[in-house]
């Protein structure tokens, strides 16, 4: 299945090395596969019967409530909501010879607050995206130089890569990958650390006069390198990692 998605992991791995502003990219990958999804759910998906049996039954984060509320595409999400509360109201209404009292709906919405539609949709796509940067660093030679030309790759992302590494990979090769990916993260943590220490010195009086180098957007991209960059809409477009610079 991984050879699926090796067209949207080579182009999201070559946008990276091409351009730094693009970020680490299994955060590019995660963000496209949500806005799909996201379009999907308010669009034509909406009205599939298989599909809303599905979002009755797990509807969604409020991580995702909020993206589609984002959207201002009111009408399907009214559509959508109205099934599922319908359907939510029967399976949570206390009562029942037979049972204790309460005991129907906290079983149920403890049900809900675990469930999300999209991101179960998500994890599983990428998932075997995950894979498939395995796959392509141990079946294509030149996929290792797109990962070393990356800007970076986020922590959450780096530990994900490396289980999967682990679990795919003969004990010969996967010490080769884990430092593939070693040799990506951990200068950039180095800079960035000298960056936040920067960062910090120039609120120092004695460091006023002096230049700001790469620090002045160090506290966001610390943020973005220490817990991803995700649920970005496409409208924000991607971070520009260059010092001092906002969203493009």
């Amino acid at each position: 299945m991984e050879q699926i998605y090796t067209i949207p992991v080579n182009e999201a791995f070559e946008a990276s090395g091409a351009d730094k502003a693009c970020g680490c990219p299994m955060c590019a990958l995660y963000n496209k596969l949500e806005h799909n999804e996201l379009e999907a759910i308010l669009g034509a998906s909406m009205m599939e019967p298989d599909i809303r049996i599905k979002t009755n039954h797990e509807g969604f984060c409020r991580i995702h409530y909020d993206m589609m509320l984002a959207r201002k595409n009111r009408l399907p999400m009214a559509l959508t909501l109205q099934s599922h509360l319908d359907e939510l109201y029967g399976e949570v209404k206390d009562g029942g010879l037979f049972q204790a009292p309460g005991a129907r709906p906290q079983k149920r919405i403890g049900e809900l607050e675990k469930s999300c539609y999209v991101c179960r949709r998500i994890d599983f796509n990428f998932e075997h995206m995950i894979e498939t940067v395995v796959y392509l660093w141990d079946k294509d030679e030149a996929f290792s130089e797109k990962l070393a030309a990356l800007p970076y790759i986020c922590l959450p992302h780096y530990r994900a890569l490396l289980a999967a590494g682990e679990r795919r990979l003969s004990k010969k090769a996967y010490p080769v990958f884990a430092k593939a990916l070693a040799d990506v993260v951990m200068p950039y943590f180095e800079e960035l650390r000298g960056d936040v220490d920067w960062f910090c010195k120039k609120f120092d009086y004695r460091y006023g006069d002096e230049p700001w180098y790469n620090a002045k957007d160090s506290v966001e991209r610390a943020v973005r390198f220490l817990r991803g960059d995700l649920h970005r809409p496409p409208e924000l477009g991607k971070p520009d990692l260059r010092a001092g610079g906002g969203l493009q």
